[in-house]
C-alpha cells in the first residue's frame, strides 16, 4: 500500500434506462434475441460441422445431447418473444428473436442428423462460442448479482456491446489461434527432455496441475510485463486496458495480436512439461474460469486465498488508472511472481476508484484494432 496515496471509493451511478427489471419486457426481449441467435448458430453448426466447429472441442461434448439443449433453447426463445407482445414492450426485440428461431426451425432445428465430420484445417469455432457464452453468462452474471462489488453497475454497462463483439470474435477465431500456437510450439522440440517429462508424469494429477499453473504463470507474467514496459508493445495491450467498467465480458476485449501471442507463449511450458492429459484439462478449465472471474464485478470472500491465487481485487488493481497501481499485478494465476519481482499492489481492503487507460482510446472495434498503428504513426510524427 502507498501510505501517501489517498484511496477513494468508486461511485457508480445506477442507470435505470439500462437496468433489467421484471415485468418491463426487456428481460424477455433480450432473452429471445439471445436464444434465437444462439439457436440459429447452433443449427448452422450442425449443418456445416466441418467449417463451423472445432475438432478439439467435438471430442469433448456429446452432439446428440446438445441437440436436446438446442430444442429447449428454441422453445424458450419463442416463449420469451411471445411474452414481449403480452407485456406490450420491447416487441421489436421479441419479433427478432422469434424470426431467428423460425429460421432455425426451417433449416432443420434440432433434428439434423449427426454423423462423421470431415475435419478442416481452419474452421470457425461456433460451437466453442455458443458453449462458452451460455456457460459464462449463466455462471458469472449470477455471481455478479449475488456478490456484487458495485451494486449499481448494470449488465448493459457502457460499451458492453463492443466487448460482446470481442467475445464473439475471439471465440470464433479459436481454430486459427490453435494453429498458430501449435506452429509456435513446434520450434521448441530442441528443448524437450524425456527425463523431465517422465518425472512430471510420475506425480499425482493435482501436483502436475500445480506445476503447469506455476510454469504457465511465469511465462504469462513476463509476457504481460513486456506489453506494459516496452513502449512499442503497449498500444497493443492498451486495447485490453481501455475497459472502464469491469465485468464478466471485460476480459474479452483484447487486440488480436495479443490474443495470438499470449496463447502461443503459454503453450510452450505446457508442451515442454509433457503433463498427463487430465492435468492439462484441469489447467485449461481453471485458467478459463479464472480469466473471466478476475474481471468480474464481484466481491467474494477469498480470505487467505487472496495471497495464493489471483482474485478479482488483485486484477482490478491491475486495470486501475490510479498512479500507485500502474504497471503492477502482472500475474494471471498466482501473485507469486509479482511478489518475487516487486510489482505487487494489493492495498488492504481498498479497491480502485478509476479504471481504464490514462489516455483515451477509440471506442470502436476497427479503431482499437488500428490503434497500435495509428498511435505509432502519431508518435513518429511528433519526433
Amino acid at each position: 500500500m502507498d501510505k501517501n496515496y489517498d484511496y477513494q471509493k468508486r461511485e457508480v451511478e445506477l442507470n435505470r434506462k439500462k437496468q433489467f427489471r421484471i415485468g418491463e419486457g426487456k428481460i424477455s426481449g433480450y432473452s429471445s434475441v439471445c436464444l434465437g441467435a444462439l439457436s440459429l448458430l447452433a443449427v448452422l453448426a450442425y449443418l456445416f460441422p466441418s467449417y463451423l466447429t472445432t475438432t478439439e472441442l467435438r471430442q469433448v461434448y456429446n452432439a446428440e445431447f446438445l441437440q436436446n439443449v438446442l430444442k429447449y433453447g428454441m422453445y424458450f426463445s419463442l416463449f420469451f418473444g411471445t411474452l414481449t407482445f403480452v407485456l406490450k414492450k420491447f416487441r421489436l426485440m421479441g419479433s427478432i428473436g422469434i424470426s431467428l428461431t423460425l429460421i432455425a426451425f426451417a433449416l432443420g432445428g434440432w433434428n439434423i442428423e449427426v454423423g462423421e465430420v470431415d475435419p478442416q484445417t481452419l474452421s470457425l469455432g461456433v460451437d466453442w462460442l455458443i458453449l462458452a457464452f451460455l456457460g459464462s453468462a449463466f455462471i458469472f452474471i449470477t455471481l455478479e448479482k449475488i456478490f456484487p462489488k458495485y451494486r449499481n453497475q448494470v449488465i448493459l454497462r457502457p460499451q458492453w456491446g463492443l466487448d460482446l463483439f470481442y467475445f464473439c470474435f475471439n471465440h470464433l477465431a479459436i481454430s486459427a489461434v490453435l494453429i498458430y500456437a501449435n506452429y509456435h510450439v513446434s520450434h521448441f522440440d530442441w528443448a524437450v527432455s524425456t527425463a523431465l517429462q517422465s518425472f512430471i508424469q510420475s506425480n499425482p494429477i493435482l501436483l502436475q496441475t500445480i506445476f503447469i499453473i506455476i510454469c504457465a504463470d511465469f511465462v504469462l507474467y513476463w509476457e504481460h510485463r513486456l506489453y506494459h514496459e516496452v513502449k512499442i508493445l503497449w498500444p497493443i495491450h492498451a486495447v485490453h486496458h481501455s475497459v472502464e467498467n469491469l465485468d464478466w465480458l471485460a476480459g474479452s476485449r483484447g487486440h488480436f495480436i495479443q490474443v495470438f501471442t499470449e496463447r502461443a507463449m503459454v503453450m510452450v511450458p505446457l508442451y515442454l512439461l509433457g503433463c498427463n492429459e487430465d492435468a492439462l484439462n484441469l489447467y485449461v478449465a481453471f485458467a478459463a474460469l479464472q480469466a473471466v472471474l478476475i474481471h468480474c464485478n464481484v466481491d467474494l470472500p477469498f480470505g487467505i486465498f487472496r495471497y495464493i491465487i489471483v482474485t478479482p481485487q488483485f486484477h482490478h488493481w491491475h486495470h486501475s488508472s490510479e498512479k500507485p497501481a500502474i504497471d503492477t499485478n502482472y500475474s494471471a494465476h498466482t501473485p507469486l511472481f509479482d511478489w518475487m519481482f516487486n510489482t505487487l499492489h494489493l492495498p488492504g481492503e481498498h479497491w480502485p476508484a478509476e479504471y481504464g487507460t490514462t489516455s483515451k482510446l477509440p471506442t470502436s472495434f476497427v479503431g482499437q484494432t488500428l490503434y497500435p498503428l495509428t498511435s505509432h504513426l502519431k508518435f513518429r510524427d511528433k519526433d
